[in-house]
């Protein structure tokens, strides 16, 4: 009968080599990502579809009124700002962008520290995080607010009444689909980013009672540390579908 020989301090069960040498929880979160961003390009795919199957407005976009006969323009619908009146064209969805891609940048700090054991830094550099990422929801949630309420006389309405803002049946920016597309993937992603946060807040609180200390690395920084750079690079390409053109 043949012998098994189990190498010392390895378990029988262990299996072979690791492939490329990357730990089982970072491959798994690989693929996860990858199925990911199949969802993500599939719905970027429709609406890009749907948006060139409506007509664009080929005049100014200074003379452009909101009409469901033309895709909407997008310096006319995100051009508003908090507390300030006036026209602002892609301002604000430009602040949100530079708070997620900063909140990514503070991710590579927080995961380097990890890379040095260093605790403190990881917790300062992932309590940043956590900051630039609730930032950005709360710019989302009040952009979400306008887009719903409105401004400007609105669209016509069959029964002579003006609506004004967007929901899932009616829309004033323009196509219904629009809005719907809208509301959806931009939801989508923001539920990501929450999920994010949430997750970040969880290895924060290990980090701060020395979890990660006692095991002597840092490896679950690193693998919340790419979804937290998937997102935002799934932000990239939302804004430039929804927002550029």
């Amino acid at each position: 009968m043949s012998t098994v020989t189990v190498p010392k301090n390895r378990s029988v069960w262990d299996g072979g080599e690791s492939p490329l040498k990357v730990s089982y929880g970072k491959l798994m979160m690989w693929f996860f990502l990858l199925s990911d961003a199949f969802t993500f390009s599939a719905l970027l795919i429709t609406y890009g579809m749907i948006r060139y199957m409506h007509p664009a407005y080929s005049g100014a976009p200074a003379d452009f009124t909101f009409s469901i006969e033309y895709w909407p323009i997008p310096e006319q619908v995100y051009a508003a700002l908090p507390f300030i009146s006036g026209h602002y064209p892609l301002i604000f969805v430009g602040i949100m962008t530079f708070v997620l891609i900063l909140s990514s940048v503070t991710m590579v700090l927080a995961v380097e520290a990890g890379h040095r054991n260093d605790q403190k830094d990881v917790e300062k550099w992932m309590l940043w995080t956590i900051v630039g990422g609730i930032a950005f929801l709360s710019c989302q949630a009040w952009e979400w607010s306008h887009f719903i309420h409105g401004e400007g006389k609105g669209t016509l309405m069959a029964n002579g009444e003006y609506f004004v803002g967007a929901n899932l049946v009616q829309n004033q920016y323009g196509p219904p689909a629009f809005a719907d597309l809208f509301f959806f993937i931009t939801g989508f992603h923001g539920f990501h980013v929450f999920s994010g946060v949430v997750l970040n807040i969880i290895i924060f609180y290990q980090a701060v009672m020395g979890v990660f200390a006692r095991r002597g690395h840092y490896e679950m920084v690193e693998k919340v540390g790419l979804y937290w750079h998937f997102v935002d690079l799934v932000w990239v390409f939302v804004f430039t579908f929804f927002y550029l053109i």
